[in-house]
């Protein structure tokens, strides 16, 4: 008997363990399955991070790879026996306009003058007949003075705007051009006449030079040498420059033609500080010029330069930058556009 009631009891404790089993099994496991999922996850790194307030671009080897990134060391900027800036030939279609207007004043100078010495004579000799007994009628004596005051006040007017335009050469052209329209100088005949080009050279920010050259050289890609003969300062700067500028002027047989821009060459000893990165490595953003440089082995930060000096063979002088630094020189917009793609999908760590 006691042993039929140990064998039933054994049947009901598996039982009651099925049952359970079968009640709260599925939900262990499941939180069991949950945790171990949890736990194998890893989201991935951030490629966008913020570090010491520089933000950092991480991106794997294949990524860089498969985005065509190459770096390397960028040249010592060389030692030059000129100094390189940057020229825009110029058109004299205002310079023209200017000179015909200033031609047109100075013969209503003329033609007024001229009048006012008929008109003047004509009311001095309404004045002596014009006595007692006057040999003329008051009606002759005043329309004498009243033409003669005209003229006078024609030659006021004529005068004064050619002071003004005077004054409007000076202020646009120096006192070298400037004076040469006013005197009607070969030189400004021969620019008029498009026989010679006048080309405006600019340095870069910063750069000056006590005298500048009295020549100077350009050339049009592969082309000869083309010389350059210095005029005068200018009388403004280019606005995106923001240099010294000067004026120099070149034959119209050289091959420049208005609206060209070139590279001008100024006989000048210097040794420029910098290093030399190729265009490819310069992205802009904003208006402003960024190198992108390699921090590690899967990072990179992006650096603004300043491209005011061009290189010698191409590409930009800039300074700031060690020659031991690897710059990226191909993929740069690439790194440029995952930065920002990485920063909108927010994947982004602030610290």
């Amino acid at each position: 008997m006691m042993r039929r009631l140990l064998v039933l009891g054994a049947v009901l404790l598996l039982l009651l363990g099925g049952a359970a089993w079968m009640l709260y099994g599925p939900i262990v496991e499941s939180k069991a399955g949950d945790a171990d999922e949890g736990e194998g996850t890893v989201s991935p790194p951030p490629r966008v991070t913020v570090q010491n307030g520089v933000t950092v671009l991480a991106l794997n080897t294949t990524t860089q790879r498969n985005g065509g990134i190459e770096t390397a060391h960028p040249d010592p900027a060389p030692t030059l026996g000129y100094l390189l800036a940057y020229g825009t030939v110029l058109d004299a279609a205002s310079l023209t306009d200017l000179e015909n207007n200033y031609l047109d004043a100075k013969t209503k100078v003329q033609t007024a003058d001229a009048r006012l010495a008929v008109s003047g004579a004509a009311f001095e000799r309404a004045q002596m007949l014009h006595t007692d007994p006057p040999a003329i009628s008051t009606a002759q004596f005043e329309s004498a003075r009243g033409t003669y005051q005209v003229d006078q006040a024609a030659l006021v007017s004529a005068q004064s705007r050619l002071t003004t335009l005077a004054a409007s050469a000076l202020q646009a052209w120096g006192s070298v051009i400037g004076q040469a329209l006013i005197d009607q100088k070969p030189l400004v005949t021969s620019l008029v006449e498009r026989r010679e080009y006048l080309v405006k050279v600019t340095l870069s920010p910063g750069r000056g030079m006590p005298a500048p050259p009295q020549m100077a050289t350009t050339k049009l890609g592969e082309g000869a040498d083309i010389q350059l003969r210095f005029v005068s300062p200018a009388t403004a700067t280019e606005p995106k420059l923001q240099g010294a500028s000067y004026f120099y002027i070149s034959s119209a047989q050289s091959g420049l033609l208005p609206g060209l821009n070139v590279i001008v060459s100024l006989p000048r000893a210097q040794e420029p500080k910098g290093v030399v990165v190729p265009e490819s490595a310069v992205v802009w953003l904003q208006g402003k010029a960024w190198v992108y440089l390699r921090t590690g082995p899967e990072t990179f930060v992006r650096r603004e330069v300043s491209p005011d000096l061009p290189g010698p063979d191409g590409g930009y002088i800039v300074s700031g930058l060690a020659a031991d630094t690897q710059v990226a020189v191909r993929g740069a917009q690439m790194l440029l556009s995952e930065e920002f793609r990485a920063q909108v999908r927010g994947d982004q760590d602030p610290d």
